[in-house]
């Protein structure tokens, strides 16, 4: 896949679809930046990507994406030198109807699933240039579809697909290619961390076999590897696709 030796960095890496891409990645002999808040979780993918490549260069940077951006972006250069890929990854979600929520749930959404990908993606994007590297954004089905109770979530998310349109758009005279992945619902602790419950969680997933064509859920692997598609040259005539990785939901009209 022509990623030997590539810098990757993964934002988000501490968990979920983060976690496993970064593996991939290590599995494919890149060099693997992880960035996240959770130490401890970090460290766990650390173990994992030497666990499938005991030689597997590696830079853990605890850091925050909605302050952090720029320390990210300079850490890298400073360890690696260069650039190659920006997976930007972190999310964050919160459930409400319009009714209910607040200007706070607004901004603290947006502020990391838009603002951090735009700083990063400003901060990143001279190195790209230099490498001729590319970006992959995680979004989401929820900004290729309309959900209630999840607006403020679903609106970063469709704000996304767009900002992966148009800095496409920036980018291809430089040969930087950008990206991005929409999953549908794959088996992460996402939902959990929402505010879905042990019982509720059960419960959505044995729903979403209905919701899905391919009448299953999905798993982070399943979305790690359409990531690492996209970064690779296999790619290389790929830009400013928004890709569903979603067992066919996108597609579907409940009746």
């Amino acid at each position: 896949m022509s990623l030997a030796g590539k810098v990757v960095i993964v934002t988000g890496a501490s968990s979920g679809i983060g976690a496993t891409t970064a593996v991939e990645f290590a599995k494919q002999g890149s060099k693997v930046v992880l960035t996240g808040r959770n130490e401890a979780n970090l460290k766990a993918t650390e173990a994992a990507c030497k666990a499938v490549n005991s030689e597997v260069e590696l830079l853990l940077i605890i850091a925050d994406v909605t302050t952090d951006a720029e320390k990210i972006i300079k850490t890298t250069i400073d360890k690696f030198g260069q650039l190659d890929v920006l997976v930007n990854n972190a999310g964050f979600g919160e459930r409400g109807s319009i009714l209910d929520i607040d200007v706070d749930q607004f901004d603290r959404v947006m502020n990391t699933n838009l603002r951090s990908v735009f700083l990063l993606t400003k901060y990143a994007a001279p190195h790209l240039v230099k490498t001729q590297g590319n970006i992959v954004n995680v979004s989401s089905i929820t900004g290729l579809r309309a959900f209630a109770g999840l607006t403020v979530y679903c609106t970063s998310k469709a704000a996304l697909d767009q900002f992966t349109r148009c800095i496409a758009l920036d980018l291809a005279p430089k040969n930087v290619r950008v990206n991005a992945v929409n999953p549908g619902t794959i088996v992460t602790d996402f939902l959990k961390r929402v505010g879905l419950s042990e019982a509720e969680y059960a419960k959505f997933l044995e729903h979403s076999k209905t919701t899905h064509a391919l009448g299953r859920v999905g798993a982070a692997k399943e979305v790690a590897d359409a990531i690492i598609f996209l970064a690779s040259d296999s790619s290389s005539f790929i830009t400013g696709a928004t890709l569903p990785i979603d067992g066919g939901r996108h597609a579907m009209c409940p009746r």
